[in-house]
């Protein structure tokens, strides 16, 4: 049985902030068959980087045991990410395995073109949500955002497929000042009516080799205007704790918006969010510095109150709230080994 929203949170550890940890996105990949100029530039990720090998990879035993673990500690939902995690073979193994745990909210992020081959296999094995990103609908942007040879088609092509096979869809997209601001409107246009939530997503300064820049990030408030400008919208309040999404209707009923405002409206007082990287490395903050090695333990064969104890105390001493201080203008360290968003997931 689900527990309760109050049951859940009894269960849970809480942080030094005391924020209970409630979601988990796990990274099976650090490999993509897209190479985004903000999330894994082809400059440093192309010819010469090093791929983790595949004995690096936390196996799917090790993901399931470690999400039955924490759905003990109280995590209701889970997030498969990657790199793009539709390149793991046989994910959809991983998500049987997930759903068999029961109680669980599975969902996974993608940027949508393997879709059409795998959605059907997915919806089978119990995925219920994917959330799909895509940045523009001009052929030329899409492609200069993403850097890659394949189309808006294939990506919408994946949309539709994931619909079709009853999967519930979300588009992401990120907004870069002078690179698709202009996608505003008709990505709203576009998917409005279609039942797909589209998010947008200020461009955030996630790890150290995406060139971010303060003055390429289009506000919440900027983005809304754009929307507002053509559609009425109204607010919607939060589905939950933690929720990351500002939320927006249109007020004819075609649908809803969200907006993530990580930048300009940080939300990190609400954050319930743990990180497990395709290594088996917890992290506590996608701007975090470093994670804390549990592929070790489990190899050495540490049994699960043993793992348990060493997540609750890695949760319990947290105090994050990069974005917060970053708002704030309170001088923050400058660390070059800060973790990437490719390799966290996002």
């Amino acid at each position: 049985m689900k527990p309760s929203a109050d049951s859940s949170e009894a269960l849970s550890p809480q942080d030094a902030l005391a924020r209970p940890l409630r979601e988990v996105r796990i990274s099976v990949t650090d490999r993509c068959n897209f190479r985004c100029i903000y999330c894994m530039p082809r400059a440093h990720f192309g010819k010469g980087h090093v791929f983790l090998s595949h004995s690096d990879l936390l196996t799917f035993e090790e993901i399931a045991r470690l999400a039955r673990i924490l759905h003990g500690m109280g995590v209701g939902k889970i997030r498969i990410t990657g790199g793009e995690p539709l390149l793991r073979r046989d994910v959809d193994q991983l998500i049987a395995q997930l759903a068999e745990i029961g109680g669980l909210e599975l969902a996974l992020t993608t940027n949508g073109v393997l879709l059409p081959r795998l959605a059907v296999r997915l919806r089978a094995a119990g995925l219920r949500r994917v959330t799909v990103s895509l940045d523009a609908l001009d052929e030329a942007i899409f492609q200069r955002m993403s850097d890659t040879p394949l189309s808006v088609r294939d990506v919408l092509a994946g949309i539709d497929a994931a619909a079709q096979a009853g999967l519930q869809v979300k588009v992401n997209t990120v907004v870069r000042r002078g690179c698709n601001d202009g996608e505003i409107v008709p990505l709203a246009r576009h998917f409005r009516g279609t039942g797909h939530i589209l998010r947008f997503i200020e461009f955030m300064d996630a790890g150290t080799t995406n060139g971010w820049n303060l003055a390429q990030v289009v506000s919440a408030q900027e983005i809304l205007d754009c929307v507002r400008a053509e559609f009425a919208l109204q607010a919607l309040p939060p589905n939950h704790r933690g929720e990351v999404a500002r939320r927006y209707a249109y007020q004819d009923g075609a649908g809803e918006i969200g907006v993530i405002a990580s930048v300009t409206q940080p939300f990190c007082q609400e954050c319930t969010r743990l990180r497990i990287t395709t290594d088996g490395r917890l992290y506590t903050c996608l701007f975090a510095e470093e994670g804390h090695d549990v592929r070790g333990l489990l190899r050495a064969g540490a049994d699960d109150a043993a793992l348990r104890e060493v997540i609750a105390k890695i949760w319990r001493g947290r105090e994050d709230r990069y974005s917060m201080l970053r708002c704030a203008a309170t001088p923050l360290a400058q660390n070059a080994h800060r973790a990437g968003m490719s390799y966290l997931g996002g």
